[in-house]
């Protein structure tokens, strides 16, 4: 429920505070006063698109502000706890601004958010309706809308499974497309992953391969600067053969190392030496060792080999230039190629298991389609009676309204249903559509007593209604303002008139307030009592606030309404 709207610098309204609170709420005021900027304000509370242009000339900005009750514990403190906002107790602080740039910024319970915040929480909040809305009720869209939330929760339990089933009906359905319109390409696809991976087996690359073999290249193209090297220098350190009788590396030290030896007896310090030259002496032959074996090692046919090697390097060297990045993108393409090429081999068994599975999701989504239909012919019926019954309350006691819920071949995301509202006029008259046959009159009729039978079924805490007597007069609308007394028995009701006979039945009347210094008009808003709420019905029954007849009319008029909601 809303407590309390706070106006300010929207519109024509300067500043303007609307003290709400439960029962029916009567807004009126002169023409151009302002009235509609109240359920402007509301819909920019409940996150609809902000207008710049609605910035009330010279100011700097808008801004709104509502203050509603809820439960603590409901779904929508749930929601504004889950934006970061928090209540106040029980009560529930929205504001949104609007700047004359086009700027706009909402709070919802003392923390920014995003306007969408607003407009979900506004569903659970409030149901607003204008002439627009009477106009929609002509669209085949809005009446399915209206019967799906008569059928209430067990409609949209089975709606959400159907949906499901449907969303997954249409994702297999389009792999399944696409399985078989890529067909001739995947195969395509398949033939060359299968021609790359038998190429790389063939070449059977191993990670590493081509540095080993550049390194055995090299060695291989300079074998014999490698052998000379290797034996010049083991003749150097030991000379198994020395013609020249020269001194190798081995000899000299030993030759010094006895030296030494001979000399140790007469200097404790020279022992140590000789040892350390006998161990040099060791080191060394055992180089020369190693040179002996490395000599003994070297390939004596290397030109052979290094044919082979650079035939191998070259082998790998074409393979690598296919795969971008060398030669071990090769070998992953190996692990990745093979995946992708199993995927590709197993498509036909893969498209008749997505046959069999859409197959199984269309009947799914068939079955639920009728459950659906179901629910809403049952629901059509009582609809109707319900409505009809509202209509006779409203001055139309022998009109009948009828709801038709016929298939179609085609599956929609919300059924295969195609609803249709039908208003008979009289008795023997023949069922006319409301988006062809309805007068504005019966459009708000029929839209009230729709909203008050749903009411029941799907409760809403607040109703706006903006002009929902257009088109209405004398009697009519005074058995409006009557229903709309007795929907505030069960909910929020707050109405836009300018109509005394729906205004009279209300608990909580404002009056949208003109006033003008010659260059800029700014309206306010005042509660009416007494006397001056008197005055209010006579000008708007008469347009003479200070009518004697008028005010009569106007009292008698309060009275009426008193005694027979």
């Amino acid at each position: 429920m809303i407590e309390e709207l706070v106006i300010r610098d929207l519109g024509v309204i300067a500043e303007a505070t609307l003290p709400l609170g439960p029962g029916f709420t009567a807004v009126t005021g002169e023409t151009g006063a302002g009235k509609t900027m109240v359920v402007t304000a509301l819909g920019l509370l409940l996150g609809q698109r902000a207008d710049p242009g609605l910035v009330r000339q010279g100011q700097p900005q808008s801004w709104v502000e509502g203050r509603w009750l809820i439960p603590a514990d409901g779904t929508v403190a749930t929601r504004v706890r889950d934006a970061g906002g928090d209540l106040d107790g029980p009560e529930l602080i929205l504001s949104r601004s609007v700047s004359a740039e086009g700027r706009s910024r909402a709070v919802v319970g003392g923390r920014g958010a995003p306007a969408g915040v607003l407009s979900d929480l506004g569903g659970d909040l409030v149901v607003v309706h204008g002439q627009s809305d009477q106009v929609r009720l002509r669209s085949a869209v809005a009446q399915a809308a209206a019967l799906d939330r008569f059928a209430g929760p067990t409609l949209a339990d089975t709606l959400d499974l159907f949906q499901t089933a449907y969303h997954r009906w249409h994702g297999l359905q389009a792999d399944l497309d696409r399985l078989v319109d890529e067909q001739d390409q995947r195969a395509r696809e398949a033939d060359e992953l299968r021609a790359a991976i038998d190429e790389i087996e063939l070449v059977a690359p191993e990670r590493g391969e081509d540095d080993a073999l550049g390194e055995r290249a090299e060695r291989l193209g300079n074998l014999e600067q490698l052998r000379l090297a290797a034996a010049q220098a083991r003749e150097l350190l030991s000379a198994e053969e020395n013609p020249d009788d020269l001194p190798d590396a081995v000899a000299l030290l030993d030759s010094a190392r006895r030296q030494l030896e001979r000399a140790g007896e007469h200097d404790p310090a020279l022992p140590p030496l000789a040892e350390a030259l006998a161990n040099a002496g060791f080191l060394i032959a055992d180089i020369a060792a190693q040179l002996s074996s490395y000599l003994a090692g070297l390939d004596a046919d290397g030109a052979r080999e290094l044919e082979v090697v650079q035939e191998r390097r070259a082998e790998l060297t074409a393979l690598a230039r296919k795969y971008a990045g060398g030669l071990d993108e090769a070998i992953d393409f190996l692990d990745t190629g093979s995946a992708r090429l199993l995927e590709l081999d197993s498509d036909s068994d893969r498209i008749d298991t997505l046959r069999t599975e859409t197959d199984a999701a269309r009947q799914t989504t068939d079955d639920l389609a009728d459950k659906l239909t179901g629910i809403r012919r049952a629901a059509a019926e009582a609809l109707g009676t319900a409505v009809t019954a509202e209509l006779a309350a409203l001055a139309m006691p022998n009109a009948s309204l009828l709801v038709e819920v016929d298939g179609r071949a085609e599956i929609t995301a919300t059924g295969r249903d195609a609803v249709k509202i039908l208003l008979r006029p009289h008795a023997g008259a023949e069922p006319r559509s409301l988006a062809r046959g309805a007068s504005g009159g019966e459009l708000s009729r029929v839209m009230l007593a729709i909203e008050v039978v749903i009411n029941q079924a799907d409760p809403v805490p607040t109703f706006v209604f903006d002009e929902v007597d257009a088109g209405v007069g004398g009697a009519a609308a005074i058995e409006i303002g009557r229903r709309l007394a007795r929907l505030a028995e069960t909910a929020q009701v707050i109405v836009v008139t300018h109509l005394a006979q729906v205004a009279a039945f209300a608990g909580n009347h404002l009056s949208v307030v003109k006033d003008s210094d010659g260059s800029v008009t700014a309206s306010s808003v005042r509660q009416l009592h007494g006397d001056e709420r008197a005055a209010e019905m006579a000008r708007l029954l008469s347009g003479l606030p200070d009518s004697a007849s008028g005010l009569e009319h106007a009292r008698e008029l309060m009275n009426l309404a008193r005694t027979n909601r």
